[in-house]
């Protein structure tokens, strides 16, 4: 299957249950409440994507713009379903929406990946270099202090600043 067969669109709220069930199916991810998923696929569908082939739902990512600081997109979750990996959907998806016009003033990507998500480390790591940006990481959320034990370490990722693009 080519990645040319899969639409990216903005995320409807009627997608909400359709990224419950994707997230579920896309292990390691944290399922988060279906509730939680209507509302990135509704409050923050400008910073947020949906891949659709033939009408299911098989890629998101979601994210938002942080609060008090407008130039920082942060990536939430990225899910690939199974049937559409391998084309480098989540990559143009990220692509996707840093490309949009209601993200202009994005100079810096964030995200957090624990140590053992290489999948994650290579797509970060691989956007980095496409975007020509420097990639820094640094523990955000302590397994020990912050999770009590019951979850990995979240490195923080940050990506940027953006060079200017060249138009």
């Amino acid at each position: 299957m080519g990645s040319e067969t899969i639409e990216l669109r903005k995320p409807v709220a009627e997608d909400g249950m359709a990224l419950f069930d994707l997230v579920e199916r896309c292990q390691p991810l944290d399922t988060n409440s279906s509730y939680c998923n209507l509302l990135q696929c509704s409050h923050f569908a400008d910073t947020g994507v949906a891949a659709t082939l033939a009408n299911q739902l098989v890629g998101f990512v979601s994210g938002y713009i942080k609060p008090n600081e407008a130039d920082v997109w942060f990536v939430w979750q990225v899910a690939v379903g199974a049937e559409a990996r391998g084309c480098g959907l989540a990559k143009r998806m990220l692509q996707s929406v840093l490309s949009r016009p209601a993200l202009q003033q994005v100079q810096y990507l964030e995200t957090t990946i624990t140590p053992d998500n290489e999948a994650s480390w290579a797509l970060f790591t691989s956007l980095a270099k496409t975007l020509n940006a420097p990639m820094e990481k640094s523990v955000l959320f302590e397994q020990q202090q912050h999770f009590k034990g019951r979850h990995k370490t979240e490195y923080l990722v940050r990506i940027g600043p953006f060079p200017p693009s060249a138009e």
